[in-house]
């Protein structure tokens, strides 16, 4: 099996809709540090699992200097982000989503 990973740096706005108060449901800024973790038993015919300005094009042209609940059709969590970032890069199987120092969401798709 081979691996990659390609970690990215986002910079957006965000509000979160909550079903109790908090601060975030204001709209608010974060640079993002997004990890995308991609896999495949054979390369292609250029020798990659994917191609990294791949991985970037797929996540930084539809993220980078957004308000993302403009741009996303979900409520736009750390943990939301993961799981739609994991779902637009090819041989993507997990994604790590860093918000803020401290604070990390991920999403894994399960082995079936």
């Amino acid at each position: 099996m081979y691996y990659v990973q390609k970690t990215l740096e986002i910079s957006s706005a965000h509000r979160l809709d909550l079903d109790y108060e908090s601060k975030c449901t204001h709209l608010h800024g974060h640079n993002w540090k997004i990890t995308v973790y991609c896999k495949a038993r054979e390369l292609d015919k250029n020798g990659m699992v994917v191609d990294f300005a791949m991985i970037k094009r797929c996540i930084k042209k539809v993220l980078d200097h957004q308000v993302l609940n403009e741009v996303l059709p979900f409520n736009p969590t750390a943990e939301n982000i993961a799981r739609w970032c994991t779902e637009q890069v090819p041989h993507c199987y997990k994604t790590v989503v860093q918000e803020s120092d401290g604070n990390v969401a991920a999403y894994e798709v399960e082995e079936v």
